[in-house]
């Protein structure tokens, strides 16, 4: 999920206080290459690492980064802030330490990285070391060295290049590049820029510089087969953690944020999801994959429900039980409980075949009745053999009223009959809260009781807001 820092968000940010003391200068380097061509250059990059490489697509995940990162471009130096840089931040589902920038503000961290932190001041480390590749414009400022080739040609180089090893070779296909792509290879000049630059960026953040000295130090610890590929973009300078710290030295920052609730609810809820995949096993799959795993490898085999329940937290709004080895799926406004084997990508859409899904429907209807047939209308569209079979009957959960019925549907992935028990009601405010359980016609009369003891447990807050 692409996100855009905007200035209303930067606004909202306090940055530490740091009193600097005799801080190192940093230069940009010369660049034969306008601010414009760096954003057209990782514009055109971003949309390839999109197509090839496995998004995490969490809201809360995604959110959090953001946040972060936020906190950090706001407190960039203004001789280094670019008109038309946008800088956005997504996490990529890989089990490698890892995290890059593209031309013009693109940035990706490796799920591998947040894993890894110890702290939410070794994620602003990266992301400031980062950051400062970009704000320094090293990416086309390396490129400048291999004229005369054009811009369109040295795309795809540079674009390996900074992502770096096995990783930027399955997106770019570096290795047909007309030179030598180790030339773009980010200098150590370059590293000890972004080095200096990221830690007084961290300082006036108010996060402590010597936070991203102790990250590098966990990287290069797990550089073996098999480990980071950050180091493949990112030559290690010499002293590179001597270097940190004595800038560190002379920025002192009062308070320093290292933990914060938010990032320990983060690392948790990713241990929570199944492992992340390498990149060797998302290469040797050969397409585009959506949290790690294909819809042919996810949507087959379902595991069946567990008998134990757990309670899912969605913020402000609901409570719900579901079988304890269902997992949790983000969308845009709706959350989804599936089985392994019940969920994956088809033909670009996220389906599944077995499980549950709440969501919220900004509804404008006048009454309950009206406004469950505004959804089912909706979902028709994008099930065009979706049917009703029978009325609705009125139920309670939650401690209000509220309508359910079944519809009978033939599964685009499976090409078989499901059902589907639809669970309605209102909330305070005239929204349209609903559960959707699916299952294939011929097991849902096993699912239905399960359907039917979630719903039960459901909790409603009727707090505004549109996200969970």
């Amino acid at each position: 999920m692409k996100r855009q820092v905007s200035a209303a968000i930067l606004a909202t940010f306090v940055a530490g206080t740091a009193l600097v003391t005799g801080q190192t200068k940093v230069t940009a380097p010369n660049n034969k290459y306008s601010p414009a061509e760096d954003v057209k250059l990782g514009r055109e990059a971003a949309a390839e690492v999109e197509k090839e490489m496995p998004l995490l697509n969490d809201s809360r995940v995604d959110g959090y980064v953001e946040r972060v990162g936020a906190r950090l471009v706001q407190n960039i130096p203004a001789e280094f802030r670019h008109n038309g840089f946008r800088y956005t931040f997504d996490v990529v589902n890989l089990r490698e330490i890892n995290a890059f920038a593209l031309p013009g503000g693109p940035m990706y961290a490796h799920r591998g990285m947040l894993e890894q932190a110890k702290t939410e001041g070794e994620i602003a480390g990266v992301l400031a070391h980062e950051i400062s590749h970009v704000a320094l414009r090293h990416g086309t400022a390396q490129a400048s060295a291999a004229q005369p080739y054009a811009i369109g040609q040295i795309g795809s180089a540079i674009l390996g290049a900074i992502i770096g090893g096995r990783t930027g070779e399955i997106v770019s296909g570096v290795g047909q590049a007309g030179f030598g792509v180790a030339f773009l290879r980010y200098s150590r000049e370059y590293e000890k820029q972004a080095d200096i630059l990221g830690a007084q960026i961290m300082a006036r953040s108010g996060y402590d510089p010597r936070d991203m000295a102790s990250m590098f130090q966990t990287i290069q610890a797990k550089s073996g087969n098999g480990g980071p590929e950050w180091l493949s973009s990112h030559p290690n300078p010499s002293n590179r953690y001597q270097a940190i710290n004595q800038e560190a030295s002379q920025l002192h920052v009062t308070n320093p944020v290292r933990n914060t609730q938010e990032f320990t609810q983060v690392k948790s809820r990713l241990q929570r999801m199944a492992p992340a995949p390498t990149t060797e096993q998302v290469a040797k799959q050969g397409t585009r994959r959506t949290n790690g795993r294909t819809a042919d490898d996810r949507v087959g085999q379902v595991d069946p429900p567990s008998g134990r329940y757990q309670t899912f937290d969605g913020g402000n709004l609901f409570r719900i039980a579901v079988p304890s080895n269902w997992r949790e799926l983000q969308g845009n406004n709706t959350v989804t409980f599936a089985p392994e084997g019940g969920y994956g990508d088809y033909r670009g859409q996220s389906v599944f075949t077995h499980g549950l899904q709440v969501g919220l429907e900004g509804s404008n209807a006048r009454n309950l009745r009206t406004g469950t047939n505004q959804l089912i209308q909706a979902l028709a569209q994008s099930n065009p053999q979706l049917r009703q079979s029978g009325g609705y009957s009125n139920v309670r959960f939650a401690g209000r009223s509220g309508l359910s019925t079944v519809l009978n549907n033939v599964s685009d992935v499976t090409g078989q009959q499901e059902r589907i028990a639809l669970y309605t009601t209102q909330l305070t405010d005239g929204r349209l809260f609903f559960v959707v359980g699916v299952a294939p016609a011929r097991e849902f009369s096993t699912y239905r009781p399960i359907f039917n003891r979630a719903v039960q447990s459901l909790q409603l807050n009727d707090v505004r807001s549109s996200r969970y």
